[in-house]
């Protein structure tokens, strides 16, 4: 496997040799002081070149980087749709474990790509790129709430939790898990990521998808999130989604109380009391009440 040196060597030598790249810069964790290094991080790389064009599709050009395993071009995908924003971006996984995240962009749209606080200049070879503040994850900390957002975050969790015991009572399991896992489980991060926020003063950065969660939650809360995620089993489930409203509920108040807002007190009440009714309803039942 190439060393870390090794592959921002490479990436800087094909630039330097391609008068057509005019900058290089780097963003993403290898870009952040406070992210924990190791092997598996991608290079996010962007070559800020004169034309796109000639880079588009060049199967040869691309091939300098290393021995390609799996590549991706998300612009000549359908699902996901691309951005089209005048770029070109390669993903590229290496045989050799290494991965480079590879975006070839006009020279028009280096400051999009420099306001990302995570931005590291690598190459400038006329000058073009101002000076930037030293790379920094203040993008990408936690923001404090507004009574709306908090108040629609809590509408929106135990709206969906409905959804989910409608499929759990109907043998549905991927209806059910559908909603709990991306609906419920999204108004859940977005809470636990206020919570986080107000423990650390909003200086601390939660982590892509959660992956930073861990440290800044007690052990017992840790272990309920834990639980909030199961197999396809329903008994399993149902306990991962009356787990996942405890949790909800717990750090959801906190949150409250530390902004001074408005807890959907009644909402969870009355919904708590209607997920329990629907487990315990009988699966011949021609009512639900």
């Amino acid at each position: 496997m190439r060393s870390e040196q090794e592959m921002l060597d490479l990436i800087l030598d094909i630039a330097r040799k391609d008068e057509r790249i005019r900058a290089v810069v780097m963003n993403g964790s290898r870009a952040n002081p406070n992210a924990p290094h190791d092997r598996f991080q991608d290079f996010d790389i962007c070559y800020f070149v004169t034309d796109v064009t000639p880079f588009m599709y060049n199967y040869e050009w691309i091939k300098h980087f290393g021995d390609i395993m799996i590549m991706q071009m998300p612009e000549d995908m359908e699902d996901p749709p691309p951005a089209r924003n005048g770029g070109f971006v390669y993903l590229l996984q290496f045989t050799d474990g290494n991965r480079i995240d590879l975006g070839i962009d006009p020279l028009t749209y280096v400051n999009e790509i420099i306001s990302d606080s995570l931005s590291i200049v690598l190459l400038d070879k006329d000058g073009l790129i101002p000076p930037i503040p030293a790379s920094n994850e203040s993008d990408y900390l936690p923001k404090p709430p507004t009574a709306k957002a908090f108040d629609d975050c809590c509408n929106e969790f135990w709206w969906v939790t409905t959804l989910v015991v409608k499929g759990l009572w109907r043998k549905e399991i991927l209806y059910a898990k559908y909603f709990l896992d991306h609906f419920v489980r999204n108004q859940l991060m977005k809470m636990i990521d206020w919570y986080i926020g107000l423990r650390t003063q909003f200086a601390k950065n939660p982590g892509k998808y959660g992956k930073y969660v861990q440290q800044y939650l007690d052990p017992a809360q840790w272990d309920l999130l834990q639980k909030t995620y199961s197999d396809a089993g329903y008994e399993n489930t149902w306990e991962a989604l009356f787990t996942a409203c405890t949790l909800f509920r717990q750090i959801a108040i906190q949150v409250a109380g530390h902004f001074g807002f408005g807890y959907r007190q009644q909402d969870d009440e009355r919904v708590s009391a209607h997920l329990a009714h629907v487990r315990a309803l009988p699966r011949d039942a021609r009512e639900i009440y």
